[in-house]
């Protein structure tokens, strides 16, 4: 294994990665760091395509030394498509749709769960607990389970409902909370204070290996593109651990010295109904107040105070990025248009994303001939009802 250390962003304090960690003294999320001389003196990225198809092809780039512990679905190398009608329609004619609705529990989560999961059984951890508005809530669970840890989950209770259902099939801890996920995120707090250290806080940015699993989206986007960075890549912010993670993996590749210099822009799309990065991006602040009474049809990006907020801002101006935020009934509309014009049913973050290549694109942020990659992060279907079928005629027998 590489990993050398974890660090802190905010202080620069270094901490040991051979035991268990959560936030560093000074309240900023911990990253973990690699000897990359090492790796780029022993590794070529040609030999990733001998390997299997899963986000472990990068395994010298991943924070489990002893592969006993890891715990595995099969996550990772989701499909890359070509959209180009709907990407004719809008102007952008290298429109590409890394689908992650294909990873297992349905959404990009299992990237991170499935990396968080193994380096917390490595370090011998055997009760996790987190906050979630879903995804992340069933994926942890899920691996979990597989990895023979026991998991507490606090979800809103206006979550989707096959998330809940999702968690409790996997045998998991679930409570269900009145209220937003920083209401099932004091609960967790709570549980985790008064456990005396034998419950792990998994949630979001609060340990450093979830984000190493969603980080390989990163990897994964350039490999697949022939080892080439995109112009554009617009993802769909709430805790923003993708978006960060993305980031941290193309600094990764330039340093290893097998991309170039020149970075993708990155994208923060947030909904009207919940954007606190968009705010502050706009008004050019680093830290991101708290959104008031939070609301969107794009339940996963729901988070009115993420603790990265920091970092997600650091990333969009270090790569010439911007922030957007775009409303539900365009998300819908959106959703719609493009499964009817290329086949994919995208969930609504995923959505949010079309909605904001369509502006940026009629705005000329994004240019003509650009290549843009937008992240659809979770399967349509565990979203019903985005889709109204009320006008449907039913036919009699």
């Amino acid at each position: 294994m590489y990993l050398t250390h974890l660090e802190c962003p905010g202080c620069g304090r270094e901490h040991d990665a051979d035991v268990p960690q959560n936030l560093c003294d000074c309240g900023s999320p911990l990253l973990a760091r690699y000897d990359l001389a090492t790796v780029a003196g022993v590794l070529q990225p040609e030999r990733f395509g001998l390997r299997p198809a899963t986000l472990w092809r990068y395994r010298e780039l991943l924070p489990v030394a002893d592969p006993a512990h890891v715990t595995t679905l099969g996550e990772g190398w989701t499909p890359m498509l070509r959209a180009p009608t709907y990407g004719a329609r809008i102007g952008v004619d290298e429109l590409l749709v890394k689908d992650e609705g294909l990873t297992p529990t349905g959404s990009f989560k299992a990237r991170g769960a499935a990396v968080g999961v193994s380096r917390a059984r490595e370090l011998g951890i055997r009760r996790i607990a987190m906050p979630t508005n879903g995804n992340a809530g069933a994926a942890w669970a899920t691996y979990a389970a597989r990895a023979g840890l026991d998991a507490i989950i606090a979800m809103p209770v206006d979550a989707p409902s096959i998330c809940r259902r999702e968690c409790v099939a996997a045998g998991a801890d679930l409570r269900l909370v009145d209220g937003l996920i920083g209401d099932a995120g004091r609960q967790i707090a709570a549980l985790v204070a008064a456990s005396a250290g034998t419950i792990f806080d998994a949630g979001t940015l609060r340990e450093p290996y979830r984000l190493e699993g969603k980080k390989t989206m990163g990897y994964e986007i350039v490999e697949q593109l022939g080892w080439q960075v995109p112009d554009v890549i617009i993802y769909p912010t709430g805790g923003g651990v993708g978006l960060i993670g993305i980031h941290k993996a193309l600094g990764e590749l330039r340093e290893l010295g097998w991309i170039e210099d020149r970075l993708p822009r990155l994208v923060a799309v947030q909904s009207t109904g919940c954007a606190p990065i968009v705010r502050a991006f706009a008004a050019g602040e680093d830290r991101a107040d708290p959104w008031p009474d939070a609301h969107t049809v794009a339940f996963g990006i729901t988070v009115p105070a993420p603790l990265g907020d920091q970092l997600i801002l650091a990333a969009l101006r270090a790569s010439a990025g911007t922030a957007i935020a775009v409303d539900d009934a365009e998300i819908l509309a959106d959703l719609r248009d493009f499964a009817a014009r290329e086949g994919l049913l995208l969930c609504p973050e995923g959505a949010a994303c079309l909605t904001a290549a369509r502006k940026l694109r009629a705005g000329g942020w994004i240019r003509a001939g650009e290549r843009v990659v937008v992240l659809n992060t979770g399967a349509g279907v565990k979203y019903p009802d985005t889709v109204d079928v009320s006008d449907v005629p039913v036919l009699p027998s």
